[in-house]
């Protein structure tokens, strides 16, 4: 399992618990994976507002700020890889807004830009509904790993 974390200055971020972050993203994949895939190089990278809204205007044509841009980087059928860059002032506000630990919210779009990578949408309502549902159930896992 080789998930790493980077932070893209300007951002001044310090992610805590990495080990049991990667434990968790691996437990999400083993869970979701009939073929028994596997993480081969998934890169989380922390970044700010203004950088998150230019690769959205760049990459995907989108004028607007987002929380999480997945990049699927998988070469194998059975390896999960790319890079999730997340903005961690959306995070901040969203946390915010929907009266919710920062923590949460950042493990929420952490396992959302990793349900992109199993193949999890979220154009459509239905889409939303079940992509919601996951996030809800594997943020389950990760509240339970931090009680023990």
């Amino acid at each position: 399992m080789a998930v790493s974390f980077y932070t893209e200055p300007p951002l001044v971020f310090q992610l805590k618990n990495k080990l049991l972050l990667k434990q968790w993203l691996n437990k999400v994949v083993q869970t979701e994976s009939e073929e028994q895939k596997k993480i081969g190089n998934l890169n989380y990278i922390f970044c700010t507002d203004d950088y998150l809204h230019n690769m959205n205007m760049e990459y995907l044509q989108h004028d607007t700020l987002t929380d999480v841009i997945t990049f699927d980087n998988s070469e194998k059928a059975n390896r999960i890889e790319g890079d999730i860059f997340i903005s961690i002032e959306r995070i901040q506000d969203n946390a915010q807004t929907y009266h919710v630990p920062i923590n949460t919210e950042l493990s929420r779009v952490m396992v959302h830009g990793l349900l992109h990578l199993l193949g999890y949408g979220d154009k459509t309502d239905a889409e939303t509904q079940l992509m919601r549902t996951k996030e809800n159930e594997y943020l389950l896992l990760i509240d339970n790993a931090l009680l023990v």
